[in-house]
């Protein structure tokens, strides 16, 4: 009965704005809740810790609501790394968790989304937390290699995730449920470093749902670099775990632990079997 409800909300919704795009009345009032939808900000505190993160729909009012919850052990691997270190954020999404290590470990953030619908959010996240020194935007995906290829996308909201470049399966190895694609290039952590001249990192943080294990593959000499590592694996994406597992060890690093919040324990989905691994030397 609810997805009936919902289902037939969003056909009247969507009639309307039909409706009120043909009008210059309408079309006003269509700017100004978008405008307005944009603006609505929420205060979240963790740790002692003010942060304002843009809640513009429900993916990012969630995102706001759940950020203590939802990824503890990232949150406690960011406050164990060193202060001013460089940290990759190989899938900022938003941004949560680049703005939490850069205001609360003063962390030098380099922030990898190549989402155009992220990207919004993610400016306005540096932006009112008072982070544009702090952290900087590379809206490029990561790969093996340099290439021209394409972001496949499930969703085109705000905040979304469940992407991937080049490749046409999602976090858990499935076909991936493609919406919406973006011709782009993706490149390798070397050619971000060799290339782009952005500092090695100390520490890298990557969920990028799917493709972490060619990430690392073509990462090799930076990875080997590193100082620690959180990534997001899901473990019946065999291959993928088997052989991020091979690469981060080819690269000195071994298995501290893989957690994920106890709810996910209770859950049908993929995300059950979905862990952020951490990685130490």
């Amino acid at each position: 009965m609810k997805k009936i409800i919902k289902s037939g909300i969003r056909q009247l919704i969507n009639v309307l704005a039909v409706l009120m795009g043909k009008t210059i009345v309408g079309r006003y009032f269509y700017a100004q809740v978008i405008k307005n939808a944009m603006n609505q900000t929420q205060r979240v505190d963790h740790a002692g810790l003010s942060l304002i993160f843009s809640v513009s729909n429900p993916f990012n009012k969630y995102r706001a609501d759940s950020f203590s919850t939802k990824e503890p052990e990232t949150l406690e691997w960011i406050d164990g790394i060193a202060e001013g270190s460089v940290l990759w954020d190989i899938g900022a999404n938003v941004g949560l968790y680049s703005c939490y290590a850069a205001k609360h470990r003063g962390a030098r953030v380099f922030a990898f989304e190549p989402s155009v619908f992220n990207l919004e959010s993610l400016a306005r996240n540096i932006f009112i937390n008072g982070l544009v020194e702090r952290i900087t935007i590379v809206p490029l995906p990561l790969s093996d290699t340099l290439a021209v290829n394409r972001l496949n996308m499930t969703n085109t909201e705000w905040g979304g995730a469940m992407s991937t470049f080049g490749q046409d399966y999602g976090h858990d190895g499935e076909v991936l449920d493609k919406v919406f694609e973006i011709p782009t290039i993706g490149l390798s952590m070397v050619d971000a470093v060799e290339l782009l001249k952005i500092p090695q990192p100390d520490y890298i943080k990557m969920d990028v749902d799917g493709i972490e294990h060619l990430i690392l593959k073509g990462g090799l000499p930076v990875l080997s670099k590193a100082q620690g590592v959180i990534i997001e694996i899901n473990d019946q994406f065999a291959s993928q775990a088997s052989e991020a597992e091979l690469y981060l060890q080819q690269a000195g690093f071994s298995l501290k632990e893989k957690r994920h919040a106890d709810y996910f324990d209770t859950v049908t989905t993929a995300a059950r079997y979905t862990y952020n691994q951490i990685w130490v030397k």
